[in-house]
Protein backbone atom coordinates (compact mmCIF):
# COMPACT_ATOMS: atom_id res chain seq x y z
CA UNK A 1 0.00 0.00 0.00
CA UNK A 2 1.04 3.58 -0.56
CA UNK A 3 2.10 5.62 1.99
CA UNK A 4 0.74 8.86 0.82
CA UNK A 5 -2.82 9.89 -0.47
CA UNK A 6 -3.63 12.82 -2.17
CA UNK A 7 -7.27 14.31 -1.64
CA UNK A 8 -9.18 16.02 -4.54
CA UNK A 9 -12.43 17.83 -3.88
CA UNK A 10 -14.80 18.53 -6.83
CA UNK A 11 -17.51 19.79 -7.80
CA UNK A 12 -18.39 19.98 -11.71
CA UNK A 13 -15.43 18.90 -12.78
CA UNK A 14 -15.95 16.54 -15.74
CA UNK A 15 -14.01 18.16 -18.20
CA UNK A 16 -10.95 17.32 -15.75
CA UNK A 17 -11.31 14.31 -13.28
CA UNK A 18 -10.09 11.79 -15.71
CA UNK A 19 -7.15 13.22 -16.92
CA UNK A 20 -5.94 14.76 -13.62
CA UNK A 21 -6.60 11.07 -12.26
CA UNK A 22 -4.45 9.15 -15.33
CA UNK A 23 -1.76 11.94 -14.78
CA UNK A 24 -1.20 10.93 -10.53
CA UNK A 25 -1.17 7.12 -11.23
CA UNK A 26 1.36 7.61 -14.62
CA UNK A 27 4.02 9.19 -11.84
CA UNK A 28 7.08 7.46 -11.26
CA UNK A 29 6.01 7.20 -6.87
CA UNK A 30 3.01 5.49 -6.23
CA UNK A 31 0.16 7.59 -5.04
CA UNK A 32 -3.67 7.31 -3.92
CA UNK A 33 -6.23 9.48 -4.99
CA UNK A 34 -9.06 10.16 -2.94
CA UNK A 35 -12.23 12.04 -4.76
CA UNK A 36 -14.47 14.03 -2.57
CA UNK A 37 -17.41 15.30 -4.35
CA UNK A 38 -20.11 17.34 -3.43
CA UNK A 39 -22.82 15.90 -5.61
CA UNK A 40 -21.48 17.07 -8.64
CA UNK A 41 -24.66 17.52 -10.84
CA UNK A 42 -22.46 17.08 -14.16
CA UNK A 43 -21.96 13.74 -13.46
CA UNK A 44 -17.86 14.03 -11.94
CA UNK A 45 -18.91 11.10 -9.65
CA UNK A 46 -20.44 9.16 -11.76
CA UNK A 47 -16.77 8.46 -13.70
CA UNK A 48 -14.78 8.06 -10.97
CA UNK A 49 -16.34 5.36 -9.91
CA UNK A 50 -16.44 3.89 -13.72
CA UNK A 51 -12.76 4.07 -13.13
CA UNK A 52 -12.32 2.06 -9.48
CA UNK A 53 -12.43 -0.77 -11.84
CA UNK A 54 -9.09 0.06 -13.28
CA UNK A 55 -7.52 1.35 -10.06
CA UNK A 56 -8.62 -0.72 -7.72
CA UNK A 57 -7.66 -0.31 -4.37
CA UNK A 58 -6.02 3.16 -5.48
CA UNK A 59 -8.87 5.28 -6.53
CA UNK A 60 -11.18 5.99 -3.70
CA UNK A 61 -14.52 8.08 -3.57
CA UNK A 62 -15.74 9.60 -1.24
CA UNK A 63 -19.56 11.41 -2.05
CA UNK A 64 -21.07 14.00 -0.06
CA UNK A 65 -24.74 15.44 -0.19
CA UNK A 66 -24.14 18.73 -1.37
CA UNK A 67 -21.89 21.69 -2.19
CA UNK A 68 -20.86 22.60 1.80
CA UNK A 69 -17.29 24.45 0.79
CA UNK A 70 -13.54 23.45 0.40
CA UNK A 71 -13.00 23.74 3.59
CA UNK A 72 -15.52 21.07 4.63
CA UNK A 73 -14.39 19.10 1.78
CA UNK A 74 -10.90 18.57 2.75
CA UNK A 75 -11.58 17.99 6.29
CA UNK A 76 -13.68 14.83 5.48
CA UNK A 77 -10.94 13.85 3.17
CA UNK A 78 -8.34 14.19 5.62
CA UNK A 79 -10.45 12.18 8.25
CA UNK A 80 -10.96 9.09 6.22
CA UNK A 81 -7.25 9.07 5.13
CA UNK A 82 -6.39 9.18 8.98
CA UNK A 83 -8.47 5.98 10.07
CA UNK A 84 -6.54 4.12 7.11
CA UNK A 85 -2.41 4.22 7.08
CA UNK A 86 -1.26 6.61 5.30
CA UNK A 87 1.63 9.24 5.93
CA UNK A 88 1.51 11.71 3.66
CA UNK A 89 -1.75 13.54 2.80
CA UNK A 90 -1.59 15.64 0.23
CA UNK A 91 -4.20 18.61 -0.91
CA UNK A 92 -4.43 19.12 -4.61
CA UNK A 93 -7.26 20.96 -7.15
CA UNK A 94 -8.21 19.20 -9.85
CA UNK A 95 -7.92 21.64 -12.82
CA UNK A 96 -4.73 21.49 -13.63
CA UNK A 97 -3.77 24.77 -11.55
CA UNK A 98 -1.08 22.33 -9.74
CA UNK A 99 1.17 20.36 -11.88
CA UNK A 100 0.65 16.25 -10.64
CA UNK A 101 4.39 16.36 -11.27
CA UNK A 102 5.37 18.56 -8.48
CA UNK A 103 3.58 16.12 -6.12
CA UNK A 104 7.13 14.30 -5.92
CA UNK A 105 8.50 17.43 -4.81
CA UNK A 106 6.11 17.89 -1.98
CA UNK A 107 6.52 14.36 -1.26
CA UNK A 108 10.51 14.66 -1.02
CA UNK A 109 9.97 17.11 1.32
CA UNK A 110 8.74 15.59 3.66
CA UNK A 111 9.74 12.17 3.33
CA UNK A 112 13.51 12.81 2.79
CA UNK A 113 13.87 16.11 4.39
CA UNK A 114 12.20 15.97 6.91
CA UNK A 115 9.40 18.32 6.88
CA UNK A 116 5.73 18.32 8.37
CA UNK A 117 4.26 20.50 6.13
CA UNK A 118 5.46 21.33 2.75
CA UNK A 119 4.11 23.63 0.48
CA UNK A 120 3.89 24.22 -3.21
CA UNK A 121 4.68 28.01 -3.32
CA UNK A 122 3.65 30.04 -6.07
CA UNK A 123 5.57 33.37 -4.74
CA UNK A 124 8.50 31.99 -2.36
CA UNK A 125 11.13 32.64 -5.38
CA UNK A 126 9.16 35.71 -7.40
CA UNK A 127 5.64 35.67 -8.62
CA UNK A 128 4.84 32.18 -10.16
CA UNK A 129 1.65 32.26 -12.18
CA UNK A 130 0.62 31.62 -15.38
CA UNK A 131 -2.77 32.90 -17.39
CA UNK A 132 -4.28 35.36 -14.59
CA UNK A 133 -5.31 38.82 -15.26
CA UNK A 134 -3.10 40.96 -13.70
CA UNK A 135 -5.83 42.26 -11.09
CA UNK A 136 -6.40 38.70 -9.97
CA UNK A 137 -2.27 38.06 -9.56
CA UNK A 138 -1.87 41.50 -7.27
CA UNK A 139 -5.06 40.27 -5.03
CA UNK A 140 -3.78 36.83 -4.44
CA UNK A 141 -0.09 38.16 -4.05
CA UNK A 142 -1.45 41.06 -1.75
CA UNK A 143 -3.98 38.89 0.28
CA UNK A 144 -0.66 36.31 1.21
CA UNK A 145 1.61 39.15 2.19
CA UNK A 146 -1.58 40.94 4.27
CA UNK A 147 -1.61 37.50 6.28
CA UNK A 148 1.94 36.90 6.39
CA UNK A 149 1.84 40.63 8.22
CA UNK A 150 -1.13 39.75 10.45
CA UNK A 151 -0.28 36.35 11.11
CA UNK A 152 3.72 36.77 11.49
CA UNK A 153 4.26 33.57 9.90
CA UNK A 154 7.52 33.35 7.58
CA UNK A 155 5.51 31.52 4.65
CA UNK A 156 4.88 34.06 1.40
CA UNK A 157 2.22 32.10 -0.42
CA UNK A 158 0.03 31.84 2.87
CA UNK A 159 -3.21 31.48 0.73
CA UNK A 160 -1.74 28.47 -1.27
CA UNK A 161 -3.66 25.01 -1.31
CA UNK A 162 -1.30 22.55 -2.64
CA UNK A 163 0.11 20.65 0.08
CA UNK A 164 1.42 17.67 1.42
CA UNK A 165 1.17 16.90 5.61
CA UNK A 166 2.95 14.42 7.47
CA UNK A 167 0.16 12.56 9.24
CA UNK A 168 1.47 13.52 12.78
CA UNK A 169 0.10 17.38 11.98
CA UNK A 170 -3.29 16.35 11.14
CA UNK A 171 -3.63 14.27 14.27
CA UNK A 172 -2.29 17.45 16.06
CA UNK A 173 -4.86 19.46 14.79
CA UNK A 174 -8.30 19.34 16.32
CA UNK A 175 -9.90 19.19 12.32
CA UNK A 176 -13.48 19.49 14.62
CA UNK A 177 -12.57 22.78 15.44
CA UNK A 178 -11.36 24.28 11.99
CA UNK A 179 -13.65 27.46 11.49
CA UNK A 180 -13.04 27.97 7.99
CA UNK A 181 -15.19 26.97 4.62
CA UNK A 182 -13.41 28.64 1.58
CA UNK A 183 -10.35 29.67 0.48
CA UNK A 184 -9.23 30.83 4.38
CA UNK A 185 -9.39 27.28 5.50
CA UNK A 186 -5.75 27.48 3.60
CA UNK A 187 -5.01 30.09 5.81
CA UNK A 188 -6.37 28.48 9.29
CA UNK A 189 -4.71 24.93 8.81
CA UNK A 190 -1.48 26.98 8.07
CA UNK A 191 -2.04 29.05 11.08
CA UNK A 192 -2.36 26.14 13.38
CA UNK A 193 0.21 23.74 12.06
CA UNK A 194 2.47 26.75 12.35
CA UNK A 195 1.52 27.60 16.07
CA UNK A 196 2.05 23.99 16.73
CA UNK A 197 5.86 24.36 16.53
CA UNK A 198 5.70 21.69 13.06
CA UNK A 199 8.66 22.23 10.48
CA UNK A 200 7.26 24.34 7.47
CA UNK A 201 8.61 24.63 3.94
CA UNK A 202 7.68 26.58 0.61
CA UNK A 203 8.49 24.53 -2.57
CA UNK A 204 8.91 26.60 -5.74
CA UNK A 205 5.71 25.23 -7.85
CA UNK A 206 4.56 27.07 -11.37
CA UNK A 207 0.45 27.76 -10.68
CA UNK A 208 -1.05 27.93 -13.97
CA UNK A 209 -4.81 29.32 -14.20
CA UNK A 210 -7.75 26.19 -15.30
CA UNK A 211 -8.46 25.97 -19.05
CA UNK A 212 -11.70 23.88 -18.73
CA UNK A 213 -14.07 24.09 -16.01
CA UNK A 214 -15.31 27.01 -13.78
CA UNK A 215 -13.71 28.75 -11.08
CA UNK A 216 -15.42 28.56 -7.55
CA UNK A 217 -13.63 31.93 -6.21
CA UNK A 218 -15.97 34.42 -5.09
CA UNK A 219 -16.65 38.10 -3.15
CA UNK A 220 -17.62 36.10 -0.01
CA UNK A 221 -14.97 33.71 -0.41
CA UNK A 222 -12.59 36.65 -0.27
CA UNK A 223 -14.25 38.53 2.65
CA UNK A 224 -13.73 35.55 4.87
CA UNK A 225 -10.00 35.63 4.66
CA UNK A 226 -9.73 39.03 5.18
CA UNK A 227 -11.52 39.30 8.54
CA UNK A 228 -11.50 35.52 9.51
CA UNK A 229 -7.79 36.26 9.70
CA UNK A 230 -8.11 39.23 12.12
CA UNK A 231 -10.09 37.11 14.17
CA UNK A 232 -7.90 34.34 14.18
CA UNK A 233 -4.78 35.94 15.21
CA UNK A 234 -6.54 37.66 18.01
CA UNK A 235 -7.87 34.50 19.45
CA UNK A 236 -4.25 33.32 19.06
CA UNK A 237 -3.09 36.67 21.30
CA UNK A 238 -5.51 35.67 23.89
CA UNK A 239 -5.26 31.86 23.54
CA UNK A 240 -8.60 31.47 22.66
CA UNK A 241 -7.95 29.85 19.23
CA UNK A 242 -8.50 26.19 18.97
CA UNK A 243 -6.12 23.97 17.92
Amino acid sequence: MSQALVVIPTYNELENIERIIRNVFSLQRTFHVLIVDDNSPDGTAAIVENMQEEFSGKLHLLKREGKMGLGTAYIAGFKWALKETYEYIFEMDADFSHNPNDLIKLYKACEIDGFDMAIGSRYVTGVNVVNWPMNRVLLSWGASKYVRWITGMDIDDTTAGFICYRRNVLEKINLDKIKFVGYAFQIEMKFKTYLSKFKIIEVPVIFTDRTKGVSKMSSGIISEAIFGVLKMKFKSIFNTLDI
